[in-house]
């Protein structure tokens, strides 16, 4: 099993998020990587099919 990135999640929780220690630490790691993906977007590749709806909707001309 891999250990949890603690170091990574307080450097997120206090640089990014500007969290106070009690407020990180009151977090469950699930709601901190929910406040992740909020910020960093969708963690999921875009399928072949909603990258052709991009392209449909949004050409290079």
């Amino acid at each position: 099993m891999t250990p949890f990135p603690w170091d990574e999640a307080m450097r997120f929780g206090f640089g990014v998020l500007r969290l106070s220690p009690s407020a990180f630490w009151s977090l469950t790691p699930r709601e901190l990587s929910c406040a992740i993906q909020a910020l960093r977007g969708s963690s999921a590749p875009l399928d072949r099919g909603s990258f052709d709806e991009l392209m449909r909707r949004f050409p290079d001309h």
